[in-house]
């Protein structure tokens, strides 16, 4: 077994059964691969690898395949990396709520200015948070909410005992006090949250979002702010990366992070047991995981 991969941390290809050999994009590419990582975002190399290359599988090490989908040629197969970035972005959508919550932008900014501004904070006790997207991160930040005493509201595609659709969502945004999205970016959800959809959540609710900045209508979501309707943390924006001089940076009552929430230390262990999976499963003839379909 041969994989194609971009020049990754060593701990990355640490596990992988033993006579599967890893060529890299800076070196002599191979006339065939089994497995391809391709660079995240690198959509001219990807193209490419795929016209000179004989390739079966292609691997992302994202959860999100939007950027690679239109390059997949017929007859190649398509897996995620769902699994490998529950965790932190679990951690930093709760970090979101919490900064937000507790106010800790606010707080920053008086420190800077050496005031002392002492005011009284919000719990997340209490709040009902309604998940739109209810995969694999979706149940970890779910799980690292109910300990807090969240009222969890998740929110997929298809319905499931104790899982709300979206047809669900005119009586659900007035009830939540944040929302998390954790959507894929498809022709279907592409700018679900525009402006009836902000206008019909709670006001002063938190809108959170660490799926795909083309989620959410830029424009509707200033107007938002600006009104004070609504706060929000976003790791992601439309465009990407957001140029210096885009109003969201000034925007009032927003949280910026620029597409970290899955940028972590533990990252090349936990891709380094999925990609161990994967091979194994690959060798052994078995159905390989999160294969997408259905354009996700």
């Amino acid at each position: 077994m041969r994989i194609l991969a971009p020049r990754l941390r060593e701990e990355v290809f640490a596990l992988l059964p033993e006579g599967v050999e890893v060529a890299f994009l800076d070196g002599p590419w191979p006339q065939a691969a089994d497995l391809f990582l391709p660079p995240f975002g690198q959509e001219e190399v990807v193209r490419r690898v795929l016209e000179e290359v004989e390739v079966r599988v292609v691997q992302t090490l994202s959860a999100g395949v939007d950027w690679i989908l239109p390059l997949i040629p017929e007859g190649v197969v398509l897996c995620d990396g769902s699994g490998i970035h529950d965790a932190p972005v679990a951690e930093w959508t709760v970090m979101a709520l919490l900064a937000l919550l507790k106010d800790l932008p606010g707080f920053w900014e008086a420190q800077r200015e050496g005031r002392w501004a002492p005011r009284r904070l919000l719990d997340l006790e209490g709040k009902a948070v309604l998940l739109l997207g209810y995969g694999a991160i979706g149940r970890a930040v779910e799980a690292r909410l109910r300990p807090f005493g969240v009222e969890v509201l998740p929110v997929a595609k298809h319905p499931k005992p104790g899982v709300y659709t979206r047809e669900d969502l005119p009586h659900l945004l007035p009830r939540a006090d944040a929302l998390v999205l954790l959507l894929p970016l498809t022709p279907e959800t592409r700018g679900i949250v525009d402006r009836d959809f902000l206008g019909a959540m709670k006001p002063g609710a938190l809108l959170v979002n660490a799926g795909r900045g083309g989620l959410v209508d830029t424009g509707a979501l200033l107007e938002a702010l600006k009104a004070g309707r609504i706060r929000a943390a976003l790791d992601v924006t439309d465009p990407e990366p957001l140029p210096g001089d885009h109003p969201l940076w000034r925007a009032p009552g927003l949280l910026l992070t620029p597409h970290v929430a899955g940028l972590s230390e533990g990252f090349s262990r936990r891709a380094a047991r999925f990609l161990r999976e994967q091979a194994e499963r690959y060798l052994r003839g078995e159905p390989l995981l999160n294969v997408v379909r259905e354009g996700y």
